[in-house]
């Protein structure tokens, strides 16, 4: 909701001073999160890094990411955006130097850590400065707007990523990034315009409106349908996918950057398409939950595939995985639209918590399970050890697809002898 007390900025204006320098630190924090899905060759040839070693490095953004979403929450209430994201870019571009001149794996798993807490923020400040100064009609396409820049970033982190390697070496990518979230910083803080911090009476206690928002039966019935999905998006599409496509699929390093752009890339029409059938299905009577439902359903389907392991899909299977995944991003509006509004941006960060954890767990540990075999002379994993990490997920998101479904099953039944009722002559 646009803040009152600020004075009203034309659209023009709106669009350069704010959506643009926060979209921009959107766009790098999503390239950054996914850099290593094209890098990984490089690290693991600099550093002769084991899978459960590179998924762990590799993590750690996602880790240190879920860790400062409470703090970053409350510096933005408090604070604002353009002084919290100021802040936190400088502490980003830090990491990205540390990344640069790291020398050893525990030196990159904390250079990517700092990176991770600078660019945890980006998302939330770029939605908190969205909403102080945009009207709220505007809000849903405005927000899809900056979830496709974030696909765009997606992107970017593989065939223009590639392309940079063939002119310097990962190390200086990762000075030439912490240059660019530096100056990102620098434009937010020059360009954002200022508005009044909220009273200090009106804040709520931290705490309660935590525990407020996991009491919500809204919130728990959402992350129990979508929550692991999303993590599993987020954990696999930034590193893993790459890695299959190069052991299972044998496909050389450039095939792997060129299939790893265009799935990057569906995140964006993906986005779109999510918001467009969610639309169209509302006036049909269908809820988002029922919709999320359907997509986890496919999500989980397009899973199982990849155990399946029919090459002739292989290069399908990389794009559909994030093309289908995208509506697990459909957690953020259901979570808004069913929370009290008082509430609606501690929900999100809360959601923030815990989908990074779980991205974190995920990248992790399907690491640490391919990582129980061993490798051919080449390198490459076989495709029995990512059988088998696919087929834990799969297993593992099974009992929320089921719940959810009882549930609407159960609703639908209790339904519609009411309907029948109401319908029947007296």
């Amino acid at each position: 909701m646009a803040d009152q007390s600020s004075p009203r900025l034309s659209g023009v204006a709106v669009f350069f001073y704010v959506f643009l320098p926060f979209a921009l630190g959107h766009y790098l924090s999503s390239l950054l999160r996914n850099v290593n899905a094209v890098l990984a060759p490089n690290l693991v040839g600099s550093l002769a890094l084991t899978p459960g070693q590179l998924g762990l490095l590799t993590s750690a953004f996602f880790f240190s990411f879920a860790l400062v979403q409470l703090p970053v929450g409350i510096a933005l209430d408090r604070y604002g955006p353009r002084k919290v994201q100021l802040v936190l870019m400088l502490v980003a571009a830090l990491g990205a130097l540390l990344f640069a001149r790291g020398q050893g794996f525990g030196q990159l798993v904390l250079a990517r850590a700092i990176l991770g807490c600078g660019l945890g923020g980006c998302f939330m400040s770029a939605v908190k400065a969205i909403s102080t100064w945009i009207a709220p009609g505007k809000l849903p396409s405005v927000h899809g707007y900056l979830i496709a820049v974030g696909g765009l970033g997606a992107a970017s982190s593989t065939m223009p990523v590639r392309m940079a390697l063939e002119h310097m070496d990962w190390r200086g990518l990762f000075l030439l990034l912490a240059a660019l979230i530096a100056a990102s910083g620098a434009l937010i803080w020059l360009f954002a315009p200022r508005c009044a911090a909220p009273p200090a009476g009106k804040r709520p206690p931290m705490l309660a409106s935590i525990l407020s928002v996991y009491r919500t039966p809204a919130f728990r019935s959402t992350i129990s349908l979508v929550l692991l999905p999303h993590a599993v998006f987020f954990g696999i599409q930034g590193l893993w996918i790459g890695r299959w496509l190069s052991d299972v699929a044998r496909f050389p390093n450039d095939a792997v950057a060129y299939l790893l752009y265009l799935s990057m890339a569906a995140v964006i029409f993906g986005a779109i398409a999510v918001g467009m059938i969610t639309e169209w299905a509302g006036k049909r009577g269908m809820t988002p939950l029922d919709v999320a439902g359907i997509g986890i359903g496919l999500f989980v389907l397009v899973q199982a595939a990849f155990i399946v392991g029919y090459k002739p899909s292989f290069q399908l299977l990389s794009v559909l995985f994030t093309l289908v995944g995208t509506i697990t991003g459909i957690e953020y509006a259901i979570v808004a639209q069913s929370m009290p509004r008082e509430l609606t941006g501690r929900a999100a960060t809360c959601l923030n918590l815990l989908i990074f954890a779980g991205a974190f767990l995920v990248q992790a540990g399907f690491g640490l399970v391919i990582g129980l075999w061993q490798p051919d002379g080449g390198g490459r994993y076989p495709a029995l050890a990512y059988q088998v990490a696919f087929g834990v997920l799969v297993l593992l998101q099974l009992p929320g697809l089921v719940k959810h479904m009882r549930r609407r099953f159960a609703s639908s039944r209790v339904v519609q002898p009411a309907i029948e009722e109401a319908h029947t002559p007296a």
